[in-house]
C-alpha cells in the first residue's frame, strides 16, 4: 500500500512533471472515462462526467495517503490504497486490463487511475473537509509538535504498532515506515502507548519524521508492482529484512505478527515490554 512518502513522490512528479510529461498543474481536464464504477465513491458516474469537464488542475495537495488534486470549482481525492496507481500517458495507447479511471488531459494526454485490486477510491467533491474529517495529524505539518504526540499517547492504551497504523490517531504511516520508526526508537511494537515516558515519546516522534523525510527523499519504496522508482527499500534496517543481521547490534531480525499485521523487529534492539 502506498504510504504517506509514496503519495508525496506522486505529488511532486505530478506538479514538476517527470518522465517526459509536462507538470499537471494549469492542464484542463476536458472529459473522463469511468472505467470499472466502483472507482469513484462520489458523485454519481453522470454528476462525475459533467462537472470535471472542463475543470483546471490549479493546485496538488496531500493529506495524510489521500492525493487531492484542486480543480476550477472541485477537489478530485484520490486514495490509492491496496494497489491503486496513478501515472500520465498519451491518449494512444492501448487501454490496459487493470486501467479504472481515464483522465482525458490537453495535447492529447491522459492521467490514468490504475488499480487491479480494485480497493482504490476517487471523490469528486466541493469541499474535503468532511472527506479527511476522520484523519489524525500529519506527522510532517508544522503544527504537530511533540509535545501533542505525547498528549496524544497518554489517553491511548493501545499497542504502538496498531495505533500508529491507525489514520485517526496519524495520518500516512503503513506497515513499512511503523516498522522502521520503531526500531529507530528501540521500541518494541507491543508496546503500550500511554507507558511511554516523555523521553521515549520524544525519540518516536523523531525517528517518525526521520523515515518519512528519508523516504521522500528517496521517492520512497519500491517492493512490488505498485512502486516505480523509489529506492528507500535499499535502506530498510528491519522490514522484510527476517533471518538478516541487524545493522546496529547484528542480531537475527524477526518477523512477528501485531495486531494482525506482519511485523519485522530486532529482539535485541527493541525488547519486549515488561
Amino acid at each position: 500500500m502506498p504510504e504517506l512518502p509514496e503519495v508525496e513522490t506522486f505529488r511532486r512528479r505530478f506538479l514538476q512533471g517527470a518522465d517526459s510529461s509536462p507538470p499537471l498543474v494549469g492542464q484542463q481536464i476536458q472529459g473522463a472515462t469511468l472505467l470499472w464504477p466502483g472507482s469513484l465513491a462520489m458523485p454519481s458516474h453522470e454528476s462525475f462526467k459533467s462537472r470535471i469537464a472542463g475543470q483546471t488542475i490549479e493546485d496538488i495537495r496531500r493529506r495524510g495517503k489521500f492525493l487531492l488534486f484542486h480543480l476550477s470549482r472541485d477537489v478530485l481525492a484520490v486514495h490509492l490504497r491496496m494497489s491503486g496507481d496513478l501515472w500520465v500517458e498519451e491518449e494512444s495507447k492501448p487501454i490496459q486490463k487493470h486501467h479504472r479511471l481515464l483522465f482525458h488531459l490537453e495535447k492529447g494526454m491522459r492521467l490514468v487511475f490504475n488499480d487491479p485490486r480494485k480497493f482504490g477510491r476517487c471523490w469528486l467533491v466541493q469541499d474535503p473537509t468532511p472527506l479527511l474529517a476522520h484523519l489524525g495529524p500529519d506527522p510532517l505539518d508544522e503544527s504537530f509538535i511533540p509535545q501533542r504526540f505525547y498528549a496524544n499517547l497518554l489517553v491511548r492504551r493501545r499497542q504502538l504498532k496498531p495505533l500508529l497504523l491507525d489514520q485517526r490517531f496519524l495520518a500516512g504511516l503503513g506497515n513499512i515506515y511503523t516498522d522502521e520508526a520503531l526500531h529507530i526508537a528501540r521500541l518494541h511494537p507491543r508496546t503500550v502507548a500511554n507507558t511511554l515516558t516523555r523521553r521515549q515519546a520524544g525519540t518516536l516522534f523523531g525517528a517518525i519524521r526521520e523515515v518519512l523525510s528519508e523516504g521522500i527523499q528517496r521517492n520512497g519504496a519500491s517492493i512490488d508492482w505498485v512502486y516505480r522508482g523509489g529506492d528507500f527499500q535499499n535502506y530498510f534496517k528491519v522490514y522484510q529484512r527476517a533471518h538478516q543481521p541487524c545493522y546496529t547490534c547484528q542480531t537475527s531480525i524477526q518477523r512477528i505478527v501485531v495486531g494482525q499485521r506482519g511485523t519485522y523487529i530486532c529482539p535485541r534492539c527493541q525488547p519486549p515490554p515488561a
